[in-house]
């Protein structure tokens, strides 16, 4: 009977972590939609071809070696699929659990719910160095990053492995429940890597220091991505509870629900006021920037806040995304889709204000945390990004930027019947 119980709750917790990967998945459909809308129509196809290349590259380096730097074991899911032994395996585990601690769950499910993180990672990447970029510098750029940039300052925190055997960021109390740091602090530490090298786009900015908006060309589709991306949001963090075979994980992946619904709204909410006070209009892209700021903040820990305390985080992460963004122009830093802001700015917010819900975290631990995420990863994408450079060049001449990336780089425009 015992071990009926444990094959249901076995096969539960299975499916449950494929369709919440299939929601992150998702959101490979939305940061498209975001970046296709907000960008201009003469760069959309490449944009579009970017987003859908990286997925890919990112399923096949993470299969390759992302895996095996991040959790160890062997390369190429070498036994993944299972073997004659499984079900007896799966039964040894839950019983050393006590039939009611850690999941136990196909090994195959669990690769494909990390897969889906590490191509959201590089997704954030893709919408900052949009409209000037080499269409293949970034997917060389891809191959390293999802192959062994991210997988490693992963490897340190969710695998549990002390960095570069200094020390361990679990001993400092260091937590990042779903990833504001581990995902979307590092993609955004790698996009400002790139900008920096990159520059910015040409007529962003005047001979004065003025500055230039450039408006994307499909805002419904802007939406629409935006809308998307905070549905997946829900298998991203709700997914990331591992469980939900029993009471205890099933009450908390509802809360987890809840509470990243609750951020969400309170970023929008809080972008939506902040533009109207600067701005005296209601500005769309700041309000979907400021839901997507809510849902970047509340990742780190979505399980231990009450719904208010949700709302509340969300809020001042919709305003500090909003200041933010138009700090960053000051200083010349052309971030097309406020990809660094919305990622690296509130995603750093979000992992210090872990503590004040978790106590198991410490102030500490998560400056210690974001910095090792930061600075590992800017070095190495610096590092990258300059060597690209350097052999086959970052950006595309001045001439195919005026022209569009979508001509110069695949041959075909998104909306040919229009002029531009």
């Amino acid at each position: 009977m015992q071990n009926q119980i444990f094959e249901l709750q076995y096969a539960l917790d299975t499916f449950y972590f494929l369709i919440c990967g299939a929601l992150v998945m998702w959101m490979a459909a939305g940061f498209t939609m975001l970046e296709a809308g907000l960008v201009r129509s003469k760069n959309t196809v490449e944009i579009l071809t970017k987003n859908i290349a990286l997925f890919a590259t990112a399923s096949i380096m993470y299969m390759i070696c992302g895996y095996a730097i991040m959790y160890g074991g062997e390369l190429f899911l070498s036994g993944i699929a299972g073997n004659a032994t499984l079900v007896e395996d799966a039964l040894t585990a839950s019983a050393e659990n006590g039939f009611g601690g850690d999941s136990v769950y196909s090994a195959a499910s669990d690769f494909f719910f990390q897969v889906v993180f590490v191509a959201t990672c590089m997704s954030i990447v893709s919408g900052a160095v949009a409209e000037r970029m080499k269409l293949w510098s970034f997917l060389l750029f891809a191959v390293v990053m999802t192959g062994v940039i991210y997988p490693l300052e992963g490897s340190w925190t969710w695998g549990g492995k002390d960095v570069f055997g200094l020390f361990n960021l679990g001993d400092m109390g260091f937590s990042d429940f779903a990833g504001s740091g581990i995902v979307h602090m590092a993609g955004a530490a790698a996009a400002l890597a790139g900008v920096l090298l990159l520059g910015a786009r040409k007529g962003k900015y005047g001979p004065n220091g003025e500055i230039r908006a450039i408006q994307g060309a499909n805002l419904p589709l802007a939406a629409l991505g935006t809308l998307i991306l905070w549905m997946g949001w829900f298998g991203f963090n709700g997914g990331s509870v591992l469980k939900l075979g029993d009471i205890a994980s099933a009450n908390s992946v509802a809360m987890v629900f809840l509470n990243t619904n609750a951020a969400a709204a309170g970023g929008a909410v809080g972008a939506l006021l902040v533009a109207r006070l600067i701005f005296g209009k209601a500005d769309l892209t700041m309000l979907l920037n400021g839901a997507l700021a809510g849902l970047v903040a509340i990742t780190a820990e979505p399980s231990t806040p009450s719904a208010l305390q949700a709302t509340l985080f969300g809020l001042i992460a919709g305003v500090i995304v909003v200041l933010s963004i138009l700090a960053l122009d000051k200083i010349k830093i052309d971030d097309p889709v406020g990809a660094i802001s919305v990622h690296g700015v509130v995603g750093l917010f979000g992992l210090l204000i872990v503590p004040i819900t978790n106590p198991a975290a410490t102030l500490l631990g998560q400056i210690a945390g974001a910095a090792t995420i930061f600075v590992w990863v800017f070095v190495a994408s610096l590092i990258v990004w300059a060597i690209i450079k350097a052999v086959i060049g970052l950006r595309i001449s001045e001439e195919d930027e005026y022209e569009g990336a979508d001509i110069a780089e695949c041959g075909m425009e998104a909306y040919p019947e229009f002029v531009r």
